[in-house]
C-alpha cells in the first residue's frame, strides 16, 4: 500500500502544527499538486480532528496519517481518527508492531543499520532517515549496498529542492518534508508554491 502512494510523487507531506481549521484546504492544495501521502504530527493542534477531517475529504485517494507517534496507545487514536499511517522519530519496534497488526502503514525513524534491521524486522514498511542532515548522500549510499533492495529508504529533514539529486544518486526512494513545505501560519498559496517546486524538482531528477 505504503508504495502504491509513492508511485507517482515519492514525496511525504510533513505538517506539524497545521491546525484542524486549515488543514482541509491545505491538503487540497497538496493533493492537487501531486502528494499523495500527508502526515500530521501529534504535536501538533488537535491532530486527530486534523487526521480526521483530512481522511474524510480524501479516503483512500490518499495514505493520511500522524507523525510523531511515541507509544502504541497513539497508534489506535490515530487509526480510531482514520489514519492509515504511522510515523515516528525513532524505531520503537512497540509502536512498529503495533501498526502492523492494525493493518496500518508503519515508517519508523531510524539512524542507524542496527535500527533499520530491528524495525524491518518488526514489520515497518519503509525507513524514515532521521535526521537527513546528520546522515547525508554518503550514509544513504551505505545503507543501500547492505539493505534489501526492495527496502524503501526516505531522509528527512534539511531536505530542500537543491539537494534532493545528491540523496537520490545515493540510493534514497523518496523524502519527507517538513518546515520546507509547510509550517504553522504559512498561507495555502505559500504552501502550493512550495509543493510545486518540491514536485517539479522531483520530477526533473535524472
Amino acid at each position: 500500500m505504503f508504495e502504491h502512494y509513492l508511485q507517482d510523487l515519492p514525496l511525504i507531506a510533513i505538517l506539524r502544527g497545521v491546525t484542524p481549521e486549515e488543514i482541509e484546504p491545505i491538503g487540497d492544495a497538496l493533493f492537487e499538486t501531486g502528494f499523495r501521502v500527508m502526515e500530521i504530527p501529534l504535536n501538533s493542534p488537535r491532530p486527530l480532528e486534523s487526521i480526521r477531517r483530512l481522511s474524510a475529504r480524501l479516503g483512500d485517494r490518499a495514505l493520511i496519517g500522524a507523525g510523531t507517534v511515541l507509544d502504541p496507545a497513539q497508534v489506535s487514536e490515530v487509526g480510531e481518527a482514520g489514519g492509515r499511517l504511522i510515523v515516528s522519530p525513532h524505531g520503537d519496534t512497540r509502536v512498529i508492531e503495533a501498526t502492523v497488526k492494525a493493518g496500518m502503514v508503519s515508517s519508523p525513524g531510524v539512524a542507524t543499520p542496527t535500527e533499520g534491521f530491528a524495525a524491518l524486522n518488526a514489520g515497518a514498511h519503509g525507513l524514515k532517515l532521521f535526521p537527513a542532515e546528520q546522515l547525508g548522500p554518503q550514509v544513504v549510499k551505505a545503507w543501500r549496498a547492505v539493505f534489501p533492495a526492495q527496502t524503501l529508504l526516505m531522509p528527512v529533514g534539511g531536505v530542500t529542492p537543491d539537494n534532493m539529486q545528491a540523496f537520490v544518486d545515493a540510493g534514497a526512494n523518496g523524502f519527507g518534508l517538513g518546515s520546507s513545505l509547510y509550517k504553522a501560519g504559512r498561507s495555502v498559496e505559500e504552501v502550493r508554491a512550495n509543493a510545486e517546486r518540491f514536485a517539479a524538482a522531483w520530477r526533473s531528477l535524472g
